[in-house]
């Protein structure tokens, strides 16, 4: 397994793979090269669609965004296969580790570059981000203005980041029109977390493992509406399990790599708080949970508690520095009741797989009838890597971290669904669907990684296996990209296709209407069509 973790020596130094093992020098090298690669392919395929000649608010016309997305996306995906096999072939297979690491990093960036360009293209001809200055996006947009006039942050609780940055951006490149520049933010926001979860499991993971265990369960969650929310999401797994596993090797580590690697984690975690606190609630109870649990409370290591304990408060003095305020902005919001009563507050609190949001589309029976006593072979099937992963890894970083976020989650759903009739209140609960999904879906890459490990059949540096699991990930990804896209193309539907609808007849800043406003028409505010399909609290 290759490790990108922090540099440093331990005491009791072990045989590694991967980046450790080529020197702290080459391996920041290659760690930048791969960097820049999944960054810079982030972006190809949302600038190779800015000038699609389709109308997205005709269905043909989305689906001839869809289909020129996809073909764009496989044509460069065969230029990466391309470059493994000759990778392979020339040179004695020399570079072909190389070109596994640049590949990967590729194509993390082209799996989220995907659903950027899915945004692009349903926003063609708009400068309005999605759903215009409507709900979330109007608030947003008006709380940036306000700081951006220098004003403090109206909404103390709600992430500070995003709105900073989007003050900031619109300032600077949009003449302080915060709406033009968030639609920007959304595309940019949505590209950006296939390249940050790849960075982040490869702390973790070989390349093509990282892309297996986080790029696959990434798609399912990507979003180009508020994108980083899920974007924390995603990220947060892997860097709570990079925490555990350097806790855990604390004890024998000399003090400079510790308070290093503690510091830059503390940072890490401060970062994503600042960017979306909600998953950090859920997770928290878990995480303490585990902490108590890898505490060498029984070590006659020398010291061994002690830098235990520095190495916890190295990494909680950064985070407070960094976030502090911002904590105790949330404590004191702690009292505040939520009864946003959205479709899911009325449905079975054990189904989890998906989400249908306050505007759920067409619904019949809810949730779906499953095949095993009322539960779908998709559930089970994450329950059945559940058992696989705990059986073959439970001693593992990565394990006890997922498995102590979800049930965390679980635990947490359940009390507040549970309360909700006697208080009234919903407390966001429904909203822990997504991280359970996401937890699950790290339980089955998990526990095939695993499985292969077991059964002494490693993917190997060099090979057709390589390449054989990279065309997999090719046609998965491009899947998943191209139906993540499809749920934000215009539709006048009970569903998120909404929002870009909206965002294509709101009237322009110049006066004009947006080039694909249905027969030319539109409105300051756009169509509010929308307000009759947000669902209401039945009235029993």
């Amino acid at each position: 397994m290759s490790s990108m973790t922090l540099p440093g020596p331990v005491a009791a130094p072990r045989p590694r793979r991967g980046l450790l093992r080529l020197g702290a020098d080459r391996a920041w090298k290659l760690t930048a090269a791969e960097a820049a690669v999944a960054f810079g392919s982030c972006l190809l395929l949302p600038l190779l669609v800015r000038h699609l000649d389709v109308d997205p608010m005709s269905r043909l016309g989305a689906v001839s965004g869809l289909a020129a997305i996809q073909l764009r996306f496989a044509l460069l995906g065969l230029v990466l296969v391309a470059a493994l096999v000759a990778a392979r072939r020339l040179g004695d297979g020399r570079w072909f580790p190389l070109a596994t690491r640049l590949s990967c990093a590729a194509l993390a960036g082209l799996a989220s570059g995907f659903v950027a360009a899915g945004a692009v293209v349903s926003l063609l001809g708009t400068p309005w981000p999605m759903f215009g200055l409507n709900g979330d996006s109007g608030r947003i947009v008006a709380w940036a203005t306000t700081i951006m006039h220098g004003h403090a942050n109206p909404e103390p609780i709600y992430p500070p980041l995003p709105l900073y940055s989007l003050a900031l951006f619109a300032k600077v490149f949009h003449g302080g029109n915060a709406g033009y520049a968030f639609k920007d933010l959304e595309i940019l926001g949505a590209a950006i977390t296939g390249p940050l979860a790849y960075l982040c499991w490869r702390m973790l993971y070989s390349p093509i493992w990282a892309t297996v265990v986080g790029i696959v369960p990434m798609m399912a969650l990507i979003d180009s509406y508020k994108p980083y929310s899920a974007t924390v999401l995603i990220l947060l797994l892997p860097v709570l399990a990079a925490f555990l596993r350097a806790f855990r090797r604390s004890a024998e580590q000399e003090w400079r790599p510790l308070l290093l690697t503690a510091g830059g984690l503390g940072l890490l975690l401060a970062l994503l708080l600042l960017t979306y606190s909600g998953w950090f609630v859920w997770s928290a109870a878990g995480t303490f949970a585990a902490v108590l649990l890898l505490f060498p409370w029984r070590s006659r290591v020398p010291r061994a508690r002690l830098r235990s304990l520095a190495f916890l408060g190295a990494t909680a003095a950064v985070f407070l520095a960094a976030a502090g305020w911002y904590v105790v902005d949330l404590l004191q919001a702690s009292g505040t009741a939520d009864r946003d009563y959205g479709f899911d507050a009325y449905t079975d609190p054990a189904f989890f797989s998906m989400w249908r949001t306050d505007m759920p589309g067409q619904v019949g029976q809810w949730p779906p009838p499953g095949e095993i006593g009322g539960v779908s072979v998709f559930t089970a099937l994450l329950f059945v890597a559940l058992a696989v992963a705990l059986w073959l890894g439970l001693r593992r970083s990565v394990v006890l971290a997922t498995v102590a976020v979800f049930g965390s989650a679980w635990l947490m759903r359940m009390y507040f669904a549970s309360q909700m009739y006697g208080t009234g209140e919903v407390q966001l609960w429904i909203r822990t669907d997504n991280q359970l999904l996401y937890c699950g879906l790290v339980f089955v890459t998990l526990a095939v990684w695993l499985a292969v490990r077991r059964a002494g059949s490693r993917l190997p540096a060099r090979g057709p296996a390589v390449i054989g699991v990279f065309c997999a990930l090719i046609m998965l990804v491009g899947s998943m990209g191209s139906s993540q896209s499809d749920r934000y193309m215009p539709q006048k539907t009970n569903t998120y296709q909404i929002l870009p609808w909206v965002s294509q007849t709101v009237r322009m800043t110049n006066g004009k209407c947006p080039r694909y406003a249905p027969q030319g028409k539109c409105s300051k505010n756009g169509d509010q069509s929308w307000l009759k399909m947000i669902y209401y609290r039945p009235t029993n």
